[in-house]
């Protein structure tokens, strides 16, 4: 099992400031190629003040279809993941789906994952999502990260994102994060600063050897 935590992020966009606390990715290790995948934030508006909801919930399968450079093989890795959108706490939106490709390469100097999805959001419209992303070498204990990504949901708004950061390994089965994000979501900018770690754990301690052999996954 390995646990994406992020206990704190500040928001910012047009409608006002959020505070993001918590927000997690919980992923389940099923079989060597099969994973469950279980996501959600809780946000709560500042600036007007308001309630605390839930939201970006969603349950997930992802499978690595050919494993590669990240199962410690040669050539890309790929792997698909697709799920249901679950609804916000608060509010009218209903249940969606999604359906993704996630293609990822390792060199000495760095890895690039690229990323397409095409869902049915919550909202009931059409939407498509690809990006982008850099890591540097695998090897530096303290290594920066970019992402890229754009985002159209149909009849809705575009979205368009960039976001630096960096990821400070302190073993394999622990790391934190830092990073600034900016977007441009229907025009209108956002800015958000996170922080979070990521921690990975074997289920039975008797497979605890077995687990520290195994090679990482791929990302979301």
């Amino acid at each position: 099992m390995e646990i994406e935590l992020q206990p704190a992020g500040r928001l910012r966009d047009e409608s006002g400031t959020s505070l993001i606390a918590p927000s997690w990715v919980i992923n389940y290790g099923l079989t060597e190629d099969w994973e469950a995948v279980f996501e959600g934030q809780g946000q709560t508006s500042l600036s007007p003040p308001g309630p605390t909801s839930l939201t970006a919930a969603g349950a997930f399968l992802k499978h690595v279809v050919l494993p590669g450079s990240l199962q410690d093989k040669t050539g890309p890795s790929v792997a698909t993941e697709f799920g249901v959108l679950l609804p916000d706490s608060i509010g009218n939106s209903g249940v969606g789906a999604s359906f993704a490709a996630i293609v990822s390469q390792r060199w000495d100097w760095g890895t690039i994952h690229l990323n397409a999805e095409t869902a049915v959001t919550r909202d009931h419209h059409g939407d498509v999502f690809l990006g982008a992303i850099v890591e540097g070498p695998s090897s530096w204990t303290v290594r920066p990260v970019a992402e890229v990504f754009y985002e159209n949901e149909f009849g809705k708004e575009e979205t368009f994102s960039g976001l630096v950061g960096l990821i400070y390994r302190v073993r394999d089965d622990l790391s934190f994060d830092v990073a600034v994000c900016h977007a441009l979501t229907g025009g209108h900018p956002v800015n958000e600063i996170r922080a979070g770690l990521t921690i990975g754990f074997p289920l039975s301690f008797f497979e605890s050897h077995a687990a520290r052999q195994s090679s990482p996954t791929l990302p979301r």
